[in-house]
């Protein structure tokens, strides 16, 4: 009997599994189910034309560049084949479609982009430190930096500290654990702007095994120290095979990368390829309504009536939304409460383009975040307006605008591309999905918005910004979940109900399950694919 194999969700995790099945499983039916008519969930590229500057840039409205430390993604890059020269994408654009080791663009690791990041601290945090300040990468560059007075004493009282974890302790918040360890002011001011850059949210929230295994691990192999503990060695995972071929050694010297016409171009090939494959069906626009079953076949109801019936199921939905579409007799089983347990964070994406050379608008360097505010977050959007931080993407993505691109670095280009990330914590007006400076009918609350941003940037980056050339912004809702403390035992107890209830026919996988990073979700959907298609090989 022909094995029929259910992936709901067209995001990142469940491209990742349909594309591993449709490679491994070729004697098995695959359904892939999404609810937009566009797949790749937060991937979004966009290419926008600047008439009056002759050029082109490319914005993206959720992730914007990868670390070259995910075996998952490189073997993607690696393995997806070559595609038609060009193929008409779906926001209108035709895009050339190469092998896509050809489109890879990298941020070396010794360019200021890698190397030259900064935190803005706000100036209720004191005079002293207040302003953009570079992070140090070097001993000089720490003996010299406002920052020293924060990071030095950070340092040495962790080295110094013994073991002060709360007996009995499986996990706690990044906050707590940074607190115990480098003190009040890193904790505050370092740690909660990191937390505010990976998943924009509070890090008195965020799980520090979920976010921070390393750091957990070696205060543990440190006898209750990180510093002592970065002094031996730490037991590798046994890694499994990934086919990869030479991009591992084209990567060596990256810091980062991403591909000419956006990350987009990464899940564009993942659908092509699926929609080549004639034992799978790609079903848009399709709505889950229901998911029912009896242990040995599933049934998914969709919004507009019609039903499928797989022998295997994959959920790549958001784990709240997953929950509340399961029958109840899937729920009456205490782990699956677990699905509702975290919450997600909502931001606006917002891309600006200034006329200008960069280096009239910013310093040279990656992007910077911003702490949480010592007060604490507002509670209302018109308070304050929650920033958490901005990226310089001319200085690390510029080849992919095409004027830009055409020059020899950015000494010649002619403007400026940056992108603010607002809210996670932080309330945000309520905006369309969608909203730009090209629209005609604008409101006279989205025009006082932007006016706002652009306000605060000025304030931050210490100059009276000139008038955009363009901008857009992207409202994501519910994009990026909080990974409360104990996450990882609550998964994990998840998985055991799942294997012990249904073998390998029920698997969850995504950002609320495995982590949040592209790699975290592509890793996720490619081992849910392989503990399938091995199966299949046993039989």
């Amino acid at each position: 009997m022909t094995r029929h194999i259910a992936v709901l969700g067209a995001g990142l995790s469940g491209l990742s599994s349909a594309f591993h099945l449709a490679r491994r499983c070729p004697g098995s039916r695959i359904t892939l189910i999404e609810r937009n008519e566009e797949l790749g969930g937060w991937v979004r590229s966009r290419r926008v034309e600047l008439k009056e500057e002759n050029a082109t840039v490319l914005l993206e409205a959720g992730p914007r560049t990868l670390r070259p430390n995910a075996p998952s993604v490189l073997e993607l890059v690696s393995t997806i084949p070559r595609l038609p020269d060009w193929f008409e994408s779906s926001n209108g654009w035709q895009i050339h479609l190469l092998a896509l080791g050809d489109q890879i663009i990298t941020v070396p690791k010794s360019s200021p982009a890698a190397k030259a990041r900064f935190l803005y601290i706000p100036p209720s945090y004191g005079e002293r430190l207040s302003g953009l300040q570079r992070i140090p990468d070097s001993l000089w560059s720490l003996i010299k930096s406002p920052m020293s007075r924060i990071l030095v004493p950070a340092v040495i009282q962790e080295g110094l500290k013994f073991n002060n974890r709360p007996q009995g302790s499986t996990d706690e918040s990044v906050d707590a654990f940074l607190r115990r360890r480098f003190g009040d002011d890193f904790a505050q001011i370092v740690g909660s702007a990191l937390i505010h850059g990976i998943y924009a949210a509070d890090s008195r929230q965020i799980s520090v095994r979920s976010a921070f295994a390393a750091m957990w691990d070696a205060e543990e192999r440190g006898w209750g120290s990180l510093i002592r503990g970065s002094l031996f060695p730490s037991k590798k995972p046994t890694q499994g095979i990934y086919e990869t071929g030479d991009i591992p050694r084209l990567m060596t010297a990256a810091s980062v990368f991403s591909f000419r016409d956006g990350l987009q171009t990464l899940t564009n090939s993942l659908e092509e390829y699926l929609r080549r494959q004639s034992h799978v069906e790609i079903m848009r626009d399709s709505t889950v309504s229901f998911i029912a079953g009896d242990g040995r076949d599933f049934k998914i109801t969709l919004a507009n009536g019609a039903s499928i019936a797989p022998s295997h199921l994959i959920s790549a939905l958001p784990t709240p939304q997953l929950y509340q579409l399961l029958a109840p007799s899937f729920r009456g089983l205490k782990p699956f409460e677990y699905l509702t347990v975290n919450p997600a964070s909502s931001v606006h994406v917002v891309n600006i383009v200034f006329p200008g050379n960069p280096s009239t608008i910013h310093p040279v360097g990656f992007g910077y975040l911003v702490p949480r505010p010592p007060q604490g977050y507002p509670s209302s959007p018109g308070e304050r307006l929650g920033i958490l931080g901005t990226v310089f993407d001319s200085c690390s993505v510029s080849a992919q605008d095409i004027s830009i691109a055409e020059k020899t670095g950015n000494v010649n280009a002619q403007f400026t591309k940056l992108t603010v990330m607002i809210g996670g914590p932080y309330p945000v007006p309520q905006i369309q999905a969608a909203v730009s400076s090209s629209d005609v009918d604008l409101s006279s609350s989205q025009a006082e918005y932007v006016e706002r941003i652009l306000k605060q940037l000025s304030t931050h980056l210490s100059q009276q910004l000139p008038s955009p050339i363009y901008w857009r912004i992207h409202s994501n809702v519910h994009c990026i979940p909080t990974l409360l403390p104990g996450h990882l035992e609550r998964m994990s107890e998840l998985r055991e109900c799942l294997s012990s209830e249904f073998g390998n026919q029920f698997q969850i996988v995504g950002a609320g399950v495995g982590g949040v990073s592209v790699g975290d979700c592509v890793e996720g959907g490619r081992a849910a694919a392989l503990s399938l298609a091995e199966y299949e090989a046993r039989l």
